[in-house]
């Protein structure tokens, strides 16, 4: 048997016994955060935490669990498209979109204003200039996957709140794949940032038209085989290739196709039917492998005083920017304090887009390895903290209003 062959099968052993350590260990955390009063994501982060380099050390980040794990977000997302309320979901989009405008803009501002109070005020065009900017840019991105779990869990995914949330996570999203390719723009005078803009619209217009045929072809095998498990299969395979088109042909991130994916069918009669087929994989497999993974990228090994000040502060700004900047425009349109305070906490949460830009600025030189460490820390930080902190304020709604009753 040739060597390179048998390294292949050994490597795929390995791979059985990884995932298997995180499939246990995330259901075990899973549960006892729910033990906790707290949602089952905190519990499989923390997981991914004890089990990875930064503990146990057990598991590494192989690209295989990053490759799943990119599946399951997908496949969450997809979901998330499919529970949405179109109607409520037009109704919300204008709204959406002034609140994705102020989660980009603040905390790209502060963001900057962060970085030069560490290194120093830097003048316009300068290298330290677009390392400024791009820590702030950094900050723009809000990963919805994991508020949109905690609210799945809360039941308040279908609400005007969480609906007002998710779209405009989705916006804030693209805006801000926007801004990444403005700022990499500069500091590269080969690429256009101009393209992106029309990339963007030709996505969202090719999806419209598209949607509607394919809305309509689905309607009618709905139709024709109901409850059929033929259905979920076309339908997630429409996900998937909606996913692939969107990062493929636009340059628009794959969730963002996977979530147009759900919405394009979330109003079949079938739906609901569809959702619950699509759970079954997502709940048992590609679920926690993704939340678990985010607790397998974290190291401190580069960690020095300055930088764990940095690290605190970015933290601190990013989370704030969120809940200031969307939580202030959720005021000016009608919401109440305490809905207004949900939507910014809800839009604080950093994940895989963000570690997509911090990548995309590495490559550009934007960034130095040294600062994923806070990329990292933000994106544990706001992931643990976001689920709970929704859980409390809900909490205290719903005991308000029982005593009100």
């Amino acid at each position: 048997m040739s060597p390179f062959l048998l390294e292949d099968i050994m490597e795929s052993y390995e791979v059985l016994r990884d995932l298997a350590i995180i499939l246990l260990f995330a259901k075990f955390f899973g549960v006892l955060a729910r033990k906790c009063k707290a949602p089952q994501v905190v519990g499989q982060i923390i997981a991914g935490l004890i089990v990875g380099p930064c503990v146990l050390g057990w598991i590494n980040q192989t690209a295989f669990i990053t490759q799943i794990a990119e599946i399951g977000v997908i496949i969450l997302m997809f979901e998330v498209g499919l529970e949405s309320d179109l109607k409520e979901l037009i109704k919300t989009g204008p709204i959406a979109f002034m609140i994705a405008c102020a989660g980009v803009f603040v905390p790209l501002v502060l963001g900057s204003l962060l970085y030069m109070g560490f290194y120093g005020v830097a003048p316009w065009g300068s290298e330290n200039f677009y390392k400024a900017v791009f820590i702030g840019t950094i900050m723009t991105a809000t990963s919805v996957s994991i508020t949109v779990a905690a609210l799945q869990e809360l039941g308040k995914i279908k609400t005007k709140v969480g609906t007002t949330i998710v779209s405009a996570a989705i916006i804030d999203d693209v805006i801000g794949i926007i801004v990444l390719t403005f700022v990499i723009g500069f500091k590269n005078p080969d690429s256009n940032p101009g393209m992106v803009v029309v990339k963007t619209v030709a996505f969202f217009a090719v999806a419209i038209v598209g949607g509607f045929v394919v809305y309509k072809v689905f309607a009618t095998l709905d139709k024709r085989y109901p409850h059929t498990r033929r259905i979920p299969i076309v339908s997630l395979a429409f996900c998937f290739a909606l996913s692939y088109i969107a990062e493929k042909y636009f340059g628009i991130a794959d969730i963002t196709g996977a979530y147009i994916a759900g919405v394009v069918l979330c109003s079949l009669s079938d739906n609901e039917y569809i959702e619950r087929k699509v759970d079954v994989s997502s709940y048992m497999f590609f679920g926690p492998i993704f939340f678990t993974s985010i607790g397998l990228k974290t190291s401190f090994d580069a960690m020095n005083g300055k930088l764990f000040a940095f690290c605190i502060c970015f933290v601190i700004v990013a989370l704030g920017a969120k809940i200031i900047g969307c939580g202030l425009v959720g005021r000016i349109f009608k919401f109440n304090f305490s809905d207004s305070i949900k939507i910014g906490v809800g839009m604080m949460t950093r994940g895989e887009v963000a570690l997509i830009v911090a990548q995309k600025g590495l490559a550009a030189g934007l960034l130095t390895a040294d600062y994923f460490t806070a990329v990292i820390l933000l994106i544990i930080v706001s992931s643990i903290a976001t689920p709970v902190i929704l859980k409390m304020l809900y909490s205290r709604d719903d005991k308000k209003s029982g005593a009100t009753a």
